[in-house]
Order: structure tokens, then sequence, then C-alpha cells
């Protein structure tokens, strides 16, 4: 029998109570399970709202280490009743050390480890440095139950060496939680066409399937108020999206993929075979010549 996972994203808007985000957050993974999800995704911080569109200090009090996480110990029952992996964001607190972090949990609820996000951002509305050290642990992919998963954290995803060192690990599905919305220093910009094109690319020269979770609503932990755009998707290898949501809708997505054929059709085009390690020098120089 081919090998097959059943991977789900969820889409949904949070406020500043955690244990009610959490409790939304189990309720749309029941959602997905009752589905077939497998392997369910909710989005980046989903403990509570956005709060990096700004700098206040009263925030650093919402970090907790990794493994003793509220949504963590939420979770882990949940999984392990379901039978499903999630991975699950979290704003971690690591001695004086404070990191935008991801926990793996497989489906009899054990956490598998953390991975720290990679790329912080810092701009009008995303001032992520002034709370988040960059992420220490590398780029992680899990063996979970259901198959080898890969996940970037919302910033992480626009970079493509991201999804390729998942890849070179071994990843058979990438995933990536995201908060991303209104541009306050400009309220013309919308990059939702932008994010999502950018995962359909990992997708195609990595011919992975590639699942992206945003959160929607509009927070207003600033006065201006951020937006979210939500556009949640599932693609499939060739980059096609195959499950999608809109900017306002809130619920799950869940799409089924054969691995095996996946692994086939990936080694038939070649790209991983035609690498030319040789060359790529300049891709970890500081100032290329």
């Amino acid at each position: 029998m081919a090998r097959t996972i059943s991977v789900a994203a969820i889409q949904t808007s949070y406020g500043e109570d955690m244990d009610a985000n959490i409790r939304r957050t189990i309720a749309l993974v029941r959602e997905a399970a009752a589905k077939g999800a497998q392997v369910i995704l909710p989005s980046e911080l989903f403990q509570g709202p956005y709060f990096c569109v700004s700098q206040e200090e009263k925030w650093f009090g919402e970090a907790y280490p990794w493994a003793e996480h509220p949504c963590v110990t939420a979770l882990q029952p949940v999984a392990a009743e379901l039978g499903v992996a999630i991975p699950v964001s979290i704003f971690e607190r690591e001695g004086p050390h404070y990191f935008n972090s991801l926990v793996m949990l497989d489906a009899d609820g054990r956490a598998l480890g953390v991975y720290r996000k990679s790329h912080i951002p810092d701009g009008p509305g995303y001032q992520e440095k002034y709370y988040f050290r960059p992420g220490d642990t590398g780029f992680k992919v899990w063996s979970t139950r259901f198959g080898r998963i890969g996940v970037g954290i919302c910033w992480d995803q626009w970079y493509p060496e991201t999804a390729r060192a998942m890849m070179l690990k071994g990843a058979e599905v990438l995933m990536y939680p995201t908060a991303i919305g209104s541009e306050p220093h400009d309220k013309e910009l919308d990059t939702a066409d932008p994010w999502r094109r950018a995962m359909q690319g990992h997708a195609v020269s990595n011919v992975v399937p590639v699942v992206g979770a945003n959160r929607t609503g509009t927070e207003h932990a600033t006065a201006v108020g951020q937006t979210f755009y939500g556009s949640s998707f599932i693609a499939d290898h060739r980059g096609d999206l195959v499950q999608a949501l809109g900017r306002d809708e809130e619920g799950v997505l869940v799409h089924t993929f054969d691995l095996d054929y996946i692994d086939r059709h990936r080694a038939a085009w070649g790209f991983f075979r035609d690498r030319r390690t040789d060359l790529y020098g300049d891709l970890i120089a500081p100032r290329p010549v």
C-alpha cells in the first residue's frame, strides 16, 4: 500500500484570553481530526494577540519554558486522544532568553522537541527583534507517526534556504504557521498574494506539499490595530492550491497526499540530483565577490 498523509491548516481569530484561545484551537483540531487529518497546523503564536505590532515590556510576562507552556501541556492530551500530530507555536522563555518557538507533538502526545524561529523580522507592525532572539536550534524536521514534517515559522517562509535545508534533512511535507496581515506604515500594501506565491514556489522547487496557516480578524494590541488576511492554504507538490480559505473565513483545511508517489516524482525531476554545491559558496558568504 502507498504511504499517505492527511494534513490540515487551522484559520481563526484570537483574543487576549489564552485559555479561550486554547479552547478554540482544540475545537478546530477536533474538527480537523474528524475530517481525517493526521498532522494539524494552528497559526503562529495562537496563545494570544500578535503583540509584536509594538514594543511593550508587559508581553514578556506571557512567555514560558517550552515544556511547561500552557499551549503545549493543553494540547498534549488532545494529540494523544485523537492520535494526531500538532506543531504548536509558542512564546518561549529559556532563562533570560526569549524565542518565537515551535514544539512538535507526535500522535501519542509526546513532545519531540523545540524549533526556534531562525529569521526574525523588524519593521512597522512586525517588531519581533524587540522580543525574540534569533533561533539557535537550526532547522528541524520531525519524524512523526505519519511522516517527516519540516516546520518554519512565519518570516522563515519567505526564505528558499529554509525550505531547501528542511528538504535536505528529509522533509516530506513543509508547514508554516503565520501571523501576517496589514502593514501599518502603508495602507495600500497587500502582501497576501506574494505570501502565498513564495511558499508555492518552495513546493515547486522542492516537489513537496506545503501548508500555510494564518490567523484572521482585526486585533487592537495597539490603537492603530492590525487586520490579518487569512488566506491559509494547502499546496501540492506542483505548487497548485488544492485547499484554500479566504481572508475572513474561519475553519480548517484538510487534504491527503500520496507520499510514495511524490517521492518518486521528486526523484524524476532531478532537482536534488543536479545540485551543484561546489558552486554555491556565494550563498553563505556575507558579501559575495
